[in-house]
C-alpha cells in the first residue's frame, strides 16, 4: 500500500499584482513550491467580476502545499493584507505522496 503524510494545500486568490508579494512571503516561509495559475472571472460577496487587463485588476490563484508549521507562518505573515488587498486565503488537509518533497 502506498504511504502517505498530511499536508496543507494553501490557495491564495489575489489579484496579479500582488504575485511577488506572495511568491516571496511563500519562499521566506521555507516553503518548496509555488503554481501561479489565471482566473477569469468569479463572483463573491460584491456581486461578479471578470479578467480586466485594462485596469490591470487580472485575479490569480496561487497554490502552495506546506506541512502546518510551514502553512501557519505564510498565513501569519500574509493577514495584514488578506483585507486591505481583498485576499483570500484558503487552507486545507491533504493526503500527499512522496511528503519529503513538500
Amino acid at each position: 500500500m502506498i504511504e502517505t503524510v498530511t499536508r496543507k494545500r494553501i490557495e491564495i486568490l489575489a489579484d496579479a499584482a500582488l504575485i511577488k508579494r506572495v511568491t516571496t512571503a511563500i519562499d521566506a516561509a521555507g516553503i518548496t513550491g509555488w503554481t501561479v495559475t489565471p482566473v477569469q472571472s468569479g463572483k463573491g460577496r460584491d456581486g461578479y467580476w471578470r479578467e480586466e487587463r485594462v485596469t490591470g485588476s487580472d485575479k490569480v490563484f496561487i497554490l502552495t502545499i506546506a506541512p502546518e508549521d510551514k502553512a501557519m507562518k505564510l498565513a501569519e505573515d500574509l493577514a495584514p493584507i488578506l483585507t486591505s488587498h481583498r485576499l483570500l486565503l484558503t487552507m486545507w488537509d491533504v493526503q500527499v505522496i512522496r511528503g519529503e518533497r513538500f
